[in-house]
């Protein structure tokens, strides 16, 4: 499990470092006509990079176990900050997703994820045999789920809303529940989610755009319209690094959630793939360090913080390359972004941790059967 966990750090480390190359080629552009300086969104960028290896380092040797008795106190408090989000925070293109508390400005719904893998872990591990009661088991986690995942959808945060439900399922299923309860509640979390989806006008828009695009053979908007110009333009080699065309302003904010397309143009249809089976063995070797977690407190949080990390990375190349609708979700580890590569860095931390930890406690089973034997 050790050298499970240095294989996460080492492709983790691999991808935030081409993530700061791939963010000073898209910004570059961007940053010399807003603020005169092209190296303005890369300095910002870089100083999160930092802070998330920092994060990363530190969260990776703290005992995952401790997280156990304060599992529902923190997603209490994210739950308050979902809602101080709806209440106070300013609307920015149609949605309340960021708040500002001074110091920090930051979307409570990427910390929502991670706080309700902990509680639905946590509960999984206590409620054992229980998980397969509806009224003991299966109704309390349910509660939690449909509570932090409306809190999101009404900001509105449509995509992120429908990824923590998806997560949150896997991991019911995963820990044992009936599938009888869990289709039911599918069908009523997804008859929400659509329904909430054409309600609000951007998310309304997108589905509508996207749809338009597949019957008339165009493209949804402008964005996902050049992206997939980048993306073809970088035949199988790309154009060089660091020559992108799209990047000069063609590809509205390209270091963000369509950075991917920069990517391919730069690296072409080979470069796009290297990067995908990146996020394929970090996955991978996730899963292997979730199954071989020591408790199942352990093996839930694993399992859920690597299939949120994978779901995201392949959403964000979909929506790059024109096949889902374009959300507002950026591509880990790479896109530009605080909130996200701060809580992702703290998150898979505590997966290797948990691989560490599972070495350590295998080490010492074995050598107290090996103590045990010489008695």
């Amino acid at each position: 499990m050790k050298k499970h966990s240095l294989i996460v750090f080492l492709a983790v480390f691999f991808l935030i470092l081409f993530g700061l190359y791939l963010v000073l080629s898209a910004s570059s552009t961007y940053s010399s006509v807003k603020f005169e300086d092209q190296f303005q969104l890369f300095n910002s960028h870089l100083l999160k990079a930092l802070g998330g290896l920092f994060f990363l380092i530190v969260f990776a040797f703290i005992p995952y176990e401790i997280y156990k008795s304060n599992t529902k106190l923190f997603l209490v408090i994210v739950i308050f900050l979902l809602i101080a989000t709806l209440v106070i925070s300013t609307q920015v293109k149609g949605a309340k997703r960021w708040l500002d508390l001074g110091i920090i400005n930051f979307q409570p719904s990427d910390l929502a994820k991670i706080a309700l893998m902990m509680h639905l872990a946590y509960l999984v591990e206590m409620k054992d045999e229980l998980l397969r009661d509806f009224k003991l088991g299966f109704i309390p986690m349910i509660i939690w789920i449909f509570l932090t995942a409306f809190l999101i959808l009404i900001q509105p945060n449509i995509s992120s809303g429908l990824i923590l439900v998806v997560l949150s399922f896997a991991i019911l299923y995963v820990g044992g529940v009936r599938l009888s309860h869990l289709f039911g509640s599918i069908a009523i979390a997804g008859t929400a989610v659509a329904s909430l989806a054409m309600v609000f006008t951007h998310s309304r828009g997108r589905i509508v755009g996207f749809w338009e695009g597949l019957t008339s053979g165009e493209s949804a908007n402008l964005q996902v319209q050049q992206a997939i110009i980048g993306l073809g333009s970088g035949g199988m080699t790309g154009v060089g690094l660091g020559h992108s065309s799209q990047r000069n302003l063609f590809l509205p904010e390209a270091y963000g959630d369509f950075i991917f397309a920069i990517l391919g143009e730069e690296t072409g249809f080979m470069g796009a793939v290297l990067i995908l089976f990146v996020y394929l063995i970090i996955f991978v070797v996730g899963l292997l360090i979730a199954k071989n977690a020591k408790d199942k407190f352990g093996q839930m949080l694993g399992f859920g913080i690597v299939l949120s990390f994978f779901l995201s990375a392949l959403i964000n190349a979909s929506v790059a390359s024109g096949m889902v609708p374009t959300t507002g979700l950026p591509l880990p580890f790479i896109s530009y972004g605080g909130t996200s590569m701060t809580i992702l860095c703290i998150s898979f931390g505590i997966l290797i941790n948990i691989g560490l930890r599972s070495q350590k406690l295998k080490k010492e089973t074995e050598q107290s059967e090996v103590s045990a034997i010489q008695i």
